[in-house]
């Protein structure tokens, strides 16, 4: 299993390293992807050396992909064509997709949350077809969450999604979560 999360110049870091860190605690292969560049700065001026860059990876090979939220990260991130075409076909595919604070609005202009419920960064809820006011919301293959404060949550709901209550359950007792 292989899971993409794509970095765009001011994500929010809590967002992506959290998701990062405990995915792959619960060993599950994690690449970070740079949309453009191999350096990354989030929105709180932490630079990172992303795992690879867009251009270079084959979508087909990975079964998951995570958006970070941030501003303006989100809005970068929803200027990539390729990223906004791996989304679509990870959609048509019931392949996993998750998305928290203002990543789910990429999702949502692009079709991916219709007649879905879901959540999002609190005061952002007018561009969700069925917005939820809880941390963590799955409806199929797509997972949302509102922000920062909800990263381990959403994390912790990624890993029991793909690996099981049993895991998930193991690492948030490690983590005292």
């Amino acid at each position: 299993m292989k899971v993409m999360v794509p970095l765009a110049q001011g994500f929010e870091e809590v967002e992506a390293f959290t998701v990062v860190d405990v995915l792959r605690r619960a060993g599950i292969q994690v690449d970070t992807v740079g949309i453009v560049g191999s350096v990354i700065e989030g929105a709180h001026g932490i630079k990172v050396i992303v795992d690879k860059r867009l251009s270079q990876i084959f979508p087909e090979e990975y079964e998951v992909v995570i958006l970070p939220g941030g501003d303006p990260g989100y809005i970068n991130l929803g200027k990539s064509a390729k990223l906004i075409e791996i989304l679509k076909s990870f959609n048509a595919q019931n392949k996993l997709i998750g998305a928290i604070c203002a990543a789910p609005l990429i999702l949502s202009k692009h079709g991916l949350l219709d007649n879905k419920r879901a959540t999002i960064y609190p005061g952002m809820e007018k561009y969700l077809s069925y917005p939820r006011d809880k941390p963590v919301v799955i409806d199929g293959s797509i997972i949302t969450s509102q922000a920062a404060g909800t990263a381990m949550e959403f994390a912790l709901k990624i890993v029991e999604k793909l690996l099981g209550p049993d895991k998930a359950q193991k690492l948030r007792k490690e983590l005292v979560a």
